[in-house]
């Protein structure tokens, strides 16, 4: 193998860059031609491709997003548009491709190994939702962005003496939830993996009240519903002034952490490593510390869960 892509798909996340320096480089140094795809499936599609040098992933390990830009891409989703990505890669002598993205990214990753393209798969997402891997680039840089906002809303909460909804992302996936509760002593948790019923929430508030609490913090995960309903059927429950906080696309940006860019450095340049072995369909992750691959067929067709022990925890700690 001596000419190798490598793209971002889906939603953008923290970390994405590190990996892109880290094929990229990982790629030169084994002395590979690497490509960037520009917008994903899309930029495939359609061509919009450029060959990348050492010096065109300087100075991005820190920064936020992806270099090379992210989007949604229907035209991808048909046999005709995969068809003419596999052309376009066929075109330029780029024998296998990086995709580094979420599942759903991963879908198109194991569709283009199916036309006998090979391609391995980068878990890039903020929800932490990829079966497979202990954590995904980015996760832990959403998760110290909530943590801040929470810590700064905790101190309005305690001023006035209120109870606050915070609404986080995570899709269908409670970790960015469960963890950021956790981390910030949240009263209650409520993630899309576990049951919750409304009374007992109203219950634990009013307990908390009458023995003198002066605030309570709420984490709804998206993948529930919404924080503002829940932060009506509160006040309206329980008489007690509610604020509701969604954090919103905040989440995603921002320079990544230090665990954040050495897990993208290790799973990108492990990316490299396969391609030039000859694997294809494969993903790569971590577990226990230790990089991993897997094949995606496998790992797509798996449940993601939560680490039911730390759900249980943030009840025990919030009584």
């Amino acid at each position: 193998m001596k000419r190798i892509g490598v793209l971002t798909s889906g939603g953008d996340s923290p970390g994405m860059n590190a990996a892109i320096r880290a094929v990229v480089r990982k790629a030169i140094f084994h002395g590979l031609e690497v490509y960037g795809v520009k917008y994903g499936y899309a930029g495939l599609i359609s061509g919009d491709i450029e060959k990348l040098e050492i010096g065109d992933v300087g100075d991005i390990i820190h920064r936020g997003g992806t270099k090379l830009y992210t989007a949604r891409c229907e035209e991808f989703k048909t046999p005709e548009g995969r068809q003419e990505a596999v052309n376009q890669l066929n075109a330029l002598g780029i024998e296998g491709l990086v995709v580094i993205g979420g599942d759903g990214s991963f879908r198109g990753a194991e569709k283009l190994t199916d036309l006998g393209f090979p391609t391995i798969g980068v878990p890039g997402t903020i929800d932490n939702d990829i079966p497979g891997t202990d954590y995904t680039i980015g996760f832990d840089t959403a998760l110290n962005t909530v943590i801040n906002a929470i810590d700064k809303i905790r101190d309005t909460a305690t001023s006035h003496e209120r109870t606050y909804v915070i609404e986080v992302m995570g899709r269908n996936a409670g970790d960015l939830a469960l963890w950021a509760g956790l981390a910030d002593g949240a009263e209650t948790i409520v993630i899309p993996e576990e049951q919750y019923d409304m009374e007992s929430i109203f219950k634990r508030l009013k307990r908390g009240h009458d023995r003198g609490k002066k605030h309570s913090i709420i984490i709804v995960a998206e993948g529930v519903g919404s924080g503002p309903e829940f932060g009506e059927k509160i006040k309206e429950a329980t008489n007690l002034e509610t604020r509701v906080t969604v954090l919103g696309h905040i989440q995603r940006g921002g320079s990544p952490t230090g665990f954040d860019r050495v897990l993208a450095s290790r799973l990108g340049a492990k990316a490299v490593e396969l391609l030039i072995d000859g694997e294809q369909g494969r993903m790569v992750g971590i577990r226990n510390n230790k990089v991993i691959h897997k094949a995606i067929t496998e790992a797509l067709s798996e449940k993601h869960e939560i680490d039911r022990d730390m759900y249980v925890l943030s009840q025990e700690l919030s009584i």
